[in-house]
């Protein structure tokens, strides 16, 4: 039997924002009908090496059908000791019908587009329509699809970068003002780039909060998609509790998001705050935004199903534009 194998360079030529979106937009909706197996994550940690493994198993029950396993490593100290990225991965797409190994796609790419994807989607649905401010904090390979995706569903017109002196701070700037056409620069303020924002989105591996909850706005939504683990934290308590709060997954976000298990730990709000997940959002089970004022938080870890629907349509197009290369197994 013969396996498609799909490298980053292919992936990234096919796989763009708006395809992305519209690939996690239809996994999420068939997650609240109910079509998606999707066992909790195996988490292992490489402690001496300051690595994570990421083993995410799904079935997305749709027209097409998706199954999909995603093994992705997340190690902090590769770009310092060895110039590798922090985040790698593989993706195993198989035939929902007979479990043949369908392809291997590069899952790098592929991870950092369907995560902004899903933050450009909770973007579309919880911000306020006339949002043109946005904060980025981080700069590193989920910090650019984060922007895309945002300026794909709300005029941005002014982005602040906080890096805490990342190297890579200006580089990215330049690119992503020269990318998106808009003036995209280094806040000078942490204070003032919180204060100015109406969207503000956190991509960092952090474990303490990246900014003083008492300084949003009225009106600000928030993406935080960088704590994915017990241990890490992006949010502090003040703004959990002053916001109307979002999940990509309950259980997900119960059993992963140290913003909340930290936040639940100390007292200071219980997992009753989440009002509910994106995809009860997208088929109307529950209300976003319910007032111009209100503050907005989506609080992702990554789910399988993001990676299985999106790899399902770029191997579908690869195959159409004859890409790739079949191999033997």
């Amino acid at each position: 039997m013969m396996t498609l194998l799909l490298s980053r360079s292919v992936v990234e030529g096919i796989l763009t924002m708006p395809l992305a979106m519209e690939a996690v937009e239809d996994g999420f909706r068939r997650l609240a009908e109910g079509k998606v197996i999707m066992p909790q994550r195996a988490v292992t940690h490489v402690v001496p090496y300051h690595g994570t493994h990421l083993s995410m198993p799904v079935f997305v029950d749709d027209d097409h059908g998706a199954l999909a396993v995603k093994v992705v490593t997340v190690f902090s100290d590769n770009l310092r000791l060895f110039g590798l990225p922090s985040i790698q991965a593989t993706l195993l797409l198989h035939d929902s019908r007979t479990g043949k190994l369908e392809a291997i796609l590069d899952g790098e790419y592929l991870t950092t587009m369907r995560t902004g994807a899903v933050c450009g989607l909770a973007t579309h649905l919880l911000a306020r329509p006339e949002s043109c401010t946005m904060t980025l904090f981080g700069v590193g390979a989920q910090a650019g699809p984060q922007l895309e995706a945002v300026c794909l569903v709300r005029p941005i017109e002014q982005v602040w970068v906080v890096s805490a002196g990342d190297s890579r701070e200006a580089a990215f700037c330049a690119y992503m003002s020269e990318k998106l056409g808009i003036p995209v620069q280094p806040a000078s303020q942490v204070r003032m780039a919180v204060e100015e924002a109406d969207i503000i989105a956190t991509a960092t591996n952090s474990k303490e909060p990246v900014f003083n909850g008492a300084w949003l706005q009225p009106g600000t939504h928030i993406n935080a998609i960088g704590a994915y683990t017990p241990t890490m934290r992006e949010l502090d308590s003040q703004t959990l509790r002053r916001s109307r709060l979002f999940v990509d997954l309950r259980r997900a976000a119960e059993a992963e998001a140290g913003d909340l298990l930290m936040a639940v730990a100390e007292g200071s709000l219980t997992l009753a705050a989440i009002a509910g997940e994106l995809g009860e959002l997208l088929t109307g089970k529950i209300e976003g935004r319910t007032d111009p004022r209100e503050i907005t938080t989506f609080k992702s870890v990554g789910l399988a199903l993001q990676d299985a629907v999106t790899a399902a349509r770029v191997v579908a197009l690869a195959r159409d534009k004859g890409l790739g290369q079949e191999i033997q197994l």
